[in-house]
This record gives C-alpha cells, structure tokens and sequence, in this order.
C-alpha cells in the first residue's frame, strides 16, 4: 500500500469534523493515536517525514484542544496532511477558507418546518418500523458531549429524526440534487470493512431485496460496507442498551440514560426571540413526577403525535434544566396494549445513526428472518461440544437479538457466549494455517547441520564469558533443531541485555563449521557495524572470515564484500537491507538470522531466505511479545524465551518527570558525569521541523553545551555517513564523550557499560516496548543507573502510560501493558506477520480461548494433515480462502 493511500484514512475522519460549521469536531476523539499508526505506516512507505511530523503534530494539538476551539487545530491538520497528499476538493476547500462541500450542498431545514422530500423518497415504500426522513439535529446538542448511538424499541420512532446525510432540500424542477459525502462516525474511525467469512459468501442476496430498502438506502448502506444479507448478519453491534425495566419518573438519575414512560401533560412550542428558532416541549407525567421532553428540530407532524392522554415510552440521556427533569430529543415508543418493545436488550451498530438506528434493525431482524438458516456450521460438532461452544447460527441471531435473560455486562466486554463461540471459531482458524504452514515447513528439504555435543563445545569456546542458563537452554533447542532433515524456524526472545546475540553467534558457528555461510540480518547499520566488530574481535585466529554489507560504508566497499560473500570466502555475512538485495548473492548460504525481526517486512525476510536452499531461519526479538501476541504473530515457529540476565546487569531506576521539572533531571545527570559516568539524551527528532514543538538533537546539542560547561559533548543521528558515526561512537566507548546526544539511532545494539543515565525528550511520543529499548542502553555495567522520561505531554492518557516504564523493568510486563493500552490492532498486519487482523478476537481478553483454539487445530492438522475428512472440508476452504496467500509469505517467520 503506497503511502497516498496510507494518509488517505484521515480523510474520514476530518470530513466529520468539518461538519456543519465545525460543530462535530469536538465529537473526534484520539486524533492523535489514529494519525500515528497512519504516520508510521506511511513513513514505511516512503513518506516525507519531515510532513509526517507536521501531521502528528497538528494531531496532537487537535487532541489538546478545548471543545470549543477545535476549527483551528482541524484547519492545520488538513493543511499539514495537504502538505503530504492531495486533499479530495471538499476538505482542500475547507482550509481555503470555505466551508465545507456537504454545508454548500445542503441546506439546514428551518426550524420547526418540514423540508420537501424529494420524489425518489416519496416513491420508497417504507417498511414498519423504519423511519421517516429525519431533520437535523440541533448545534445545541453537538456541541456538548458526543450523544452514545442508540436504537429504538420495536416500532419506536425517534421525534427528532435527525443526521446530517438525510437533509434534504426542495429542489427546482430538473434539478437534480448532489448526494451528500459519507463520513464515519468516531467510533467507526479505522476499523476494517465487514468480516464476512467465505463459507457465507453464498448469502449474496442484494440487500435491496429487503423491504423498504430502495436504491437510495441501498446506496448509503453500501458505502457503509453493506450490500448483501451475509454483510449485514456479520456486522455486529458495537453496543448493548438494556431497556428491560421501565423506571419510573421519579427513579430516572440525572447525568444517565434511562427508560420510562408517562402520559402527555402538555405539548406546546415556544419561540425564542433571542435566537430566533422555535423548539418543541413536551411534558409526560406519572404519579411520582413530571418529565420535558424537549426537541430543537422536528417536523410539523410531531407535534401532533402528542396528543393529552396519549402514553409514550421515553429512552434517552437525563438531564435537569430549571431543576426539572428533561430529555433532549428522546426516543420514543407509543405505548399500545401489546407493545413489548421495553423489555428488550436492543442493540447499537456503527456508523447507523445517520441512517437511523431503527431503520437499520429493522432491516437486520427482515434479514435474519431470510436468511440466518442458511448460515452453514462450519466446526465440527465433535469440536463444539468439547468446547462448550454454541452453533453459528444462534450466535449470529443472539448477538442481533439478545434472549431477555441475557447478561448485558458480558455482551458489552465480549465476552458473552456468542462472543466466545466466533473468536473462538476466527483463532481456529489462524491457527490451523498456522498448523499447516508448520507442518509445510517441516516437511520441506533442508540441511540436516552436524550438532554434536563436541561441536557445540567447539563453537562456545569463542564465547568470553561462561552461558547463562537461559542461554544454554536456547543453544540446545536451536542445536536440536538444526540437526533436523526439516529446516529450523524458531523465534528467540529475549529482554535488552539477556545475550540473544552469543546465542545467535554460536548458532553461524554450528552453520560454518558444517561448510555452510550464515547470515545475520539486522535492523541500523550502526549495529551491523558493532556486530562486524564485536564478532571479529571474537573470531579473531580462527580463520573465519567475516563481510559487513552496508551503504553507508559506500559502493566500493559494498561491491568487494559482496564478491567475498559470492565466491564463499566470506562465511559470515553481517549488514541490513543489503544482505537481500538483487547485488547480494552467496555460494551455500545454510542458515539466516534475523535480528529485530519486527524492523522487517515479511518480503524482506522472504528475499533473503531466497539466497539459499532453503536454509534454517533464526528470528530474533529484544522486543518482548506477550504470548497471546506471539502465538497469532509467530505460532508455527518454535519458540524460545531467554529469561535471565547475565551476571553483573544492573536494574536501571526510571523517573518520569515533566517538562518543568528538566532542571533537576540535568542536576542529576551532572552527579553522574561527575562520578566518571556517561550519559544519553535522546530526542525524537534529528532537527527543527516546521510547525512543530518537539524538542530536537539539533538544538538540543547548542542547549545542553550552554548547560554543561567544560563537559565533551556530541551527536549521532541515522543521516550521518557511517565514518562520521564510526567516529562519534568509537569516542564514546572510549570515554572520551561525556554526554552523548542522539536520536533513536541508539535503540538496539549500543553497549557501553560506563554509561550509566540517560534522558528521553518527549516520552510520550514514544511506545513503551521502544522506550523500554532505549533504557536498554544503560545499566549495562555495575553502576546504579537512571532512565529520565521527560514527559510533555502532561498528565492524563500519556502519563499513566508511562507510569509503567517506573513500576517495571521486565519488558514482558511492559509488553503486556503496551498490548492493552495500544491493542493488538497495531502489532498486526502483513508487514509483521502475514495474517489480517482480528474482527472477533482480543488478545488481551481471550488469551485461553486463544490457547484453547490453537491446541485444538494443532491437533486436528495432525490427525488430518491434508483436512480432507468430510467433517473438515468447510475449514479447508475457509483457511485457504483466508490465508493462502498471506501464509506462504508469513513462512519466512
């Protein structure tokens, strides 16, 4: 995906915002979170990151911004994403100084007065309970607290009718009107298109065979993703209502929704001359009190609804007003001999308000009716009834009309057993591609790697130091699989300073002894230059030749190391990208290591396994992934965990500290410079950016001089030419810089042991596995040692979010906590693991089911390796149609 279209996800949300004068900007929320998964995403596709930055700032500052001044901050996004891709014609519009496309087209309909419907809607039949079309809701309204979507009861209208993409108004004879621009709403923003699985593609029947859908509904529903009945039965609620008990008007709680019903008092409107617009009171009385129903936009026809005796059921959020009780624009049922619409669970779908709630259910129960028996079951009744697990079908039906007696709290978390029945049913089937890719992998051709106890000896006498434990562990597993006919892929995991890199080294030794090369991919080129000499030094009399390919080290040295690594001569190959590119070729390549996998795409990790026959393939992680996470990323790989620390690593004490306090973070660095220390100060950025405020290296270096007199400072950064770095770092290692200024550039792989504080500007800019990465470097020696998060953000979400960073220095834990702040959506997608993204799952939640359904397809692919036995043949087709082309690429690990 090219980065156009990767930027291109904000438009959505930014077009809601602009809405009728600005007025739904203050309903946008975590502006910022989406724009950095899109700024990442497209920095990955090449983005200016200098634009990107723009972006994420103007993000930022949209987020910060008070309810009422949101017009600003959403010009300055459109105009910093203007800057990066071409705006479509309504939003460039908008930071012309115009107002928005949708506002030119349509007009607001006077108060109190009904529009004209146009003669396509007089011409749609309208189905019962579907609503008529609806006015606009009141600016009064949007500009306080974004109103929850919500959902009628049976037959229950809503008096205001109201959203923005029904307007209407009377056009001249020929005229033909423009159809309004779709936006989500903020609930929608960024969620994938309707997870319809292929054993219900057959269930294609258009949605305009449903009564009362017309060719314009069908129209809206379609750029919702909806345009068959298998579509709308897998698009499910979002929310839960529980209506089942009527409160009486007394019992309603002010600030909280409620249902209720009375008898009509009153009905009357009122004029305000200030403001000029009319509104409509109603007031419902029973025998503990009073309640206004109040309505700022509505059609004539609704004041004759109200008639005195008449008794209504009421649903909406209560509020008091003049010490009375009122709900604004309410939803309403009249109350009739058999209504039983209030003693329902009712549900809430995504992106329907505009459409109206009402009028959607209304199309999914016609829809379930149809064609819910047509619903195949696609796991085995075997599998079922040892799992406790409900059929499809009742899933399907329960969680669009949810029993009385069903449980609202576990709807609402997901975990009811509708729930349950399709995560289950979506991990199952990850798994099983995962169980096939496996089983594929382990019945292919490799090299079968003489891993005898004298030459694994043979390969740890180059090692300085005695193996952890951990170590060892790892070193037998991955000696145990090398020895395999099959090739190896396994996983090796372990937190910043366990020794992943000693394993890995041991694991080429045992390649290299056996006359094969080995391969070690890594993420920087200034780790693969500490790795080209930490390994060398190593290696030094064995006669081992080693080949650093890196750009940066320029043509003429790239050209020669590849002629060694071509010929053979070269037996280890260490560099990034330029290991797998169209120049790198070698002789007998027999095993890749890949380090930080997660830096890598899928393909990238293809090309260069591509270099051989097949080799044994090592991934690697310092970025602890918690297991749940693990078994969807990684769950054919074997998998090994370093759990321990080499001897002599100190715990590194982290304070979070704001922007104000900086002062006594330098008193402290001072007090280790002064004790012979050394120290990091990380910035996000290499130098100023325009319109930005984050801090950067740049300047950060002038200040820090000003500060530290008498103290040798210097930078590194990733644009400088590798001599330049090789300089700056070789000073630092060897004491000869005090205070060493950096980017991100330092992540991974920078060991110097009498470093012992370093400083992080803008934390919160950073996600926590980073931040725990960056710590890292430091407690690498004897010395206590110090992390300072400078946090500029403040308090609130960010804080609390680094607050973790102080309580904890295990980066599994950290992992965990990242998972469930970020949730799972960000760790996902082809570039990391070849799968899609869970629709049903959440792996923070369902880490049991996830385990459950992974036991269970592993063991089903061994029973039926080619899942051809009757019982299996729906899941055959499912996972093939699923994942057959992402899991031969997300084979590489």
């Amino acid at each position: 995906m090219d980065a156009a279209t990767i930027l291109a996800e904000l438009f959505g949300p930014l077009r809601f915002a602009t809405r009728d004068g600005f007025a739904r900007a203050a309903n946008l929320r975590d502006v910022g979170r989406l724009a950095q998964s899109v700024v990442r995403r497209a920095g990955e596709a090449g983005a200016d990151p200098c634009a990107l930055e723009r972006i994420q700032a103007a993000a930022s500052a949209f987020d910060a911004a008070g309810p009422s001044s949101k017009e600003a901050p959403t010009r300055a996004l459109l105009a910093a994403l203007g800057a990066a891709v071409r705006l479509p014609d309504d939003l460039a519009a908008v930071i012309g100084g115009k107002p928005p496309a949708e506002s030119a087209r349509e007009a607001r309909p006077t108060p109190g007065r009904a529009p004209m419907p146009n003669a396509e809607a007089q011409s749609v039949p309208r189905a019962a309970g579907q609503l008529p079309p609806k006015a606009a809701p009141a600016r009064e309204a949007q500009t306080k607290a974004p109103r929850a979507a919500s959902l009628p009861l049976p037959g229950m209208e809503r008096a205001h009718e109201a959203g923005p993409s029904t307007r209407r108004k009377a056009s001249a004879p020929g005229r033909r009107k423009a159809p309004a621009v779709e936006a989500p709403e903020p609930e929608s923003i960024g969620r994938s298109r309707i997870p319809v699985p292929a054993f219900a593609a057959g269930i294609d029947t258009p949605v305009e065979e449903v009564h009362g859908v017309g060719p314009q509904l069908a129209a809206s529903l379609a750029k919702k993703g909806i345009s068959n009945f298998a579509q709308v039965l897998y698009n499910l609620p979002r929310a839960w209502q529980d209506r089942r008990r009527v409160a009486t008007i007394r019992e309603l709680a002010p600030g909280a929704k409620g249902l209720t019903r009375g008898e009509v008092l009153e009905c009357r409107e009122i004029y305000n001359p200030r403001s000029r617009k009319r509104m409509l009171r109603v007031v419902l009385g029973d025998p503990t009190g009073r309640l206004a129903l109040t309505f700022f936009h509505y059609w004539p026809s609704t004041a004759r609804r109200f008639q005195q005796g008449k008794r209504f059921f009421a649903w909406g959020e209560v509020k008091l007003f003049g010490g009375q009780k009122q709900i604004v624009h309410p939803e309403l049922e009249e109350e009739e001999p058999d209504a039983a619409g209030a003693g329902r669970i009712v549900p809430v779908y995504r992106g329907m308000d505009e459409l109206g709630q009402g009028r959607y259910r209304g199309i999914v129960e016609r829809v379930l009716e149809e064609a819910l028996e047509r619903i195949p079951e696609i796991l085995p009744e075997a599998l079922r009834r040892a799992r406790g697990l409900v059929g499809e079908a009742e899933a399907l039906r329960a969680l669009h009309l949810p029993p009385a007696d069903a449980n609202v709290e576990a709807l609402a978390a997901g975990v009811s057993p509708w729930h349950r029945r399709l995560a289950y049913e979506e991990f199952l089937l990850l798994s099983i591609g995962l169980a096939l890719k496996a089983r594929g992998i382990q019945v292919e051709p490799g090299h079968r790697f003489d891993t005898s106890p004298a030459r694994v000896e043979e390969a740890l006498s180059v090692l300085p130091f005695k193996p952890t434990g951990a170590q060892r562990r790892a070193i037998e597993a991955i000696a145990a699989d090398m020895a395999q006919p099959s090739p190896m892929n396994r996983l090796l995991q372990g937190d910043v300073g366990s020794g992943k890199t000693a394993v890995a080294l041991v694991a080429c030794l045992l390649a290299i002894k056996d006359g094969r090369q080995a391969a070690l991919m890594v993420p920087t080129e200034l780790l693969a230059e500490q790795h080209h000499r930490g390994i060398g030094k190593l290696l030094e009399g064995t006669g081992i030749e080693i080949a650093l390919l890196a750009t940066g080290r320029g043509q003429k040295a790239l050209s020669a190391a590849r002629e060694r690594v071509a010929s053979g001569s070269a037996r280890l190959a260490i560099g990034t990208h330029a290991l797998f590119s169209e120049g790198s070729t070698f002789r007998e390549l027999g095993l890749v290591v890949i380090d930080e996998q997660h830096r890598f795409g899928v393909e990238q990790r293809a090309d260069l396994i591509s270099k051989g026959v097949r080799p044994d393939v090592l991934v690697m992680t310092a970025t602890p992934i918690p297991r749940t996470l693990a078994l969807v990323l990684h769950g054919e790989l074997g998998q090994t965990v370093i759990d321990e620390l080499p001897p002599g690593r100190t715990p590194v004490v982290t304070k979070v500290v704001g922007a104000k306090g900086r002062e006594k973070v330098w008193t402290a660095i001072e007090a280790q410079l002064a004790q012979g220390r050394q120290a990091y100060v990380v910035y996000p950025l290499i130098e100023e950016s325009e319109r930005s405020d984050l801090e950067d290296a740049t300047r950060g270096l002038a200040t820090l001089r000003e500060r530290f007199p008498g103290r040798r400072l210097d930078l590194v950064h990733g644009r400088m030419k590798a001599e330049e770095r090789d300089v700056v770092m070789s000073a630092f290692r060897a004491g000869e810089v005090d205070l060493l200024v950096s980017t991100t550039v330092v992540e991974v792989g920078v060991d110097v042991p009498n470093a012992s504080a370093m400083v992080i500007e803008h934390a919160e800019r950073f996600g926590l596995s980073q931040l725990h990465q960056l710590r890292g470097r430091v407690g690498r020696g004897a010395a206590k040692s110090f992390c300072f998060l400078v946090d500029h953000g403040g308090e609130g979400r960010s804080r609390s979010r680094l607050d973790v960073m102080e309580r904890t220095t295990d980066g599994f834990a950290i992992a965990e906590a990242d998972l469930e702040i970020r949730g799972p959506g960000e760790f996902l997608g082809t570039r990391q693991a070849g799968v899609t993204e869970l629709a049903f799952g959440d792996l923070a939640r369902d880490a049991r089911l996830l385990e459950q359904a992974r036991e269970d397809a592993f063991a089903l692919v061994r029973s039926d390796p080619d899942l051809s036995r009757p019982e299996h043949r729906l899941l055959e087709k499912e996972v093939f149609a699923r994942f057959a082309t992402r899991m031969s690429l997300a084979q590489v690990g």
